[in-house]
């Protein structure tokens, strides 16, 4: 994965046969769990192991509570639209009562986009950002004639004379369409509490017409294929050239499957995407000692991030990462092509009841974009009113408290609030922090 020998890479302190032993939870693929797994091995090499990592599903979290996972696990890494879940049920940690607020401002001011931000709310920091990603478009430079879209447009023009398809299975049909709709300056509101689901019902209009159009033509076996299914096929064989939204994997970056900015609505238009990647939270049974806190602290160190993540298959969240030569040339340029998008994307609602929103706003739309209903415009807007009672009825699925869903301290995360996609510390030419 990398041009760097893994023995130049720092390594976290070795620790006392009288450390505690804690057990963490992360997500069951490469990127998600390499780097843990072999950081906790480094750490246990003079004494007894700090972390034994266990893996579940990417769906893990909507079928078992975060309340009931932070009674069993003492680190968690997760995306931030469960804090708004595990802030009603009182799950986590603060982070500012763990870390020195330097380490935490050294971190913010290097995080991609609104990586680090994602995970603050009410006040306080909710997670660490391990690993960034957002939906990027996927293309194979070799099957498509011409220039790789650079907007919508040029994404409906290429569907008609190659295989093209939308990442639609799971929650990712509403996370296109909250992308599309965050690209055109429309975004969806940040709970039902502030507001109706679309800020503008012709641009919710727009948008659905133009997935729609998309959908009808992408090859049928792609309909229920997750963004690695989709990866997958397109590294694998000849049957798909193009997937304009989906989450970027590193581990598939290649000479001809590469990964670009998302598209825009046209040329001056804001780059819509929806930021995904994973932040570790600490749970309130943690006992947390120094040696957790160093350990956890090293795995975002900026050189930690430069070279034993991505030799280890994860996917770096600090800015100065992304645009490292040597990180950059390992990945096929992943990075430099896709930083622009991650820096404007947008974050999620993160309210009590969201996920369960999310879920059934996908079905939703999975259903109205593939149908072959002969009136468009009354599919359209059923599929519109349906999106947004379920928006307002999630209000009472979870309890958002006023704290949640507007934090008074933390920064605004909100696709129209400079914090959201502007770094603390504006990034240089090269792309590190000064």
């Amino acid at each position: 994965m990398s041009a760097h020998s893994p023995s130049l890479s720092p390594s976290p302190s070795p620790i006392t046969a009288a450390a505690p032993r804690y057990r963490g939870l992360t997500w069951d693929h490469p990127r998600g769990r390499h780097a843990l797994e072999a950081a906790a091995a480094v750490a246990a090499r003079d004494g007894q192991a700090l972390i034994e990592w266990e893996a579940h599903p990417l769906e893990g979290f909507e079928s078992a509570p975060i309340a009931e996972l932070a009674e069993r696990y003492d680190l968690i890494v997760l995306d931030h639209p469960h804090l708004g879940e595990a802030l009603a049920s009182g799950s986590f940690r603060p982070l500012d009562d763990v870390f020195d607020a330097a380490l935490l401002e050294r971190i913010a001011a290097d995080a991609i986009g609104p990586s680090f931000t994602s995970y603050s709310l009410a006040g306080s920091q909710w997670a660490l950002p391990l690993d960034a990603a957002t939906q990027v478009a996927a293309a194979r430079v070799d099957l498509i004639a011409g220039e790789v879209p650079t907007t919508w447009s040029d994404a409906v023009a290429l569907s008609e004379v190659a295989p093209v398809a939308l990442s639609l299975a799971g929650p990712h049909a509403f996370l296109t369409f909250a992308s599309v709709l965050a690209g055109a300056g429309a975004p969806i509101s940040d709970s039902p509490t502030e507001g109706p689901l679309f800020s503008s019902r012709d641009v919710a209009r727009e948008g659905f017409e133009l997935l729609r159009t998309i959908a009808r033509r992408s090859p049928a076996a792609t309909h229920r294929e997750n963004p690695i299914a989709l990866l997958e096929r397109m590294s694998s064989g000849d049957s798909l050239a193009y997937v304009p939204l989906v989450y970027g994997y590193v581990n598939y970056s290649s000479p001809t499957l590469q990964f670009r900015d998302a598209p825009r609505w046209a040329a001056s238009a804001r780059l819509g995407s929806t930021i995904g990647g994973t932040g570790i939270a600490i749970s309130r049974r943690c006992r947390v000692s120094s040696e957790l806190v160093a350990h956890l602290a090293w795995l975002l160190d900026s050189e930690t991030q430069r070279t034993f993540i991505p030799e280890h298959d994860g996917q770096p969240g600090l800015r100065s990462a992304w645009h490292d030569a040597d990180v950059n040339e390992a990945a096929h340029d992943f990075y430099a092509n896709t930083a622009a998008t991650i820096e404007e994307s947008w974050v999620r609602p993160r309210y009590d009841g969201y996920i369960a929103f999310q879920t059934t706003a996908s079905e939703l739309l999975r259903d109205a974009l593939l149908s072959d209903a002969t009136s468009a415009a009354q599919l359209r807007e059923a599929c519109l009113d349906d999106l947004s009672a379920a928006f307002a009825a999630s209000a009472s699925a979870g309890a958002p408290s006023s704290a949640a869903s507007s934090p008074a301290n933390a920064a605004s995360t909100r696709i129209d609030a400079p914090d959201a996609r502007v770094p603390a510390t504006p990034p240089t030419t090269s792309g590190v922090s000064s």
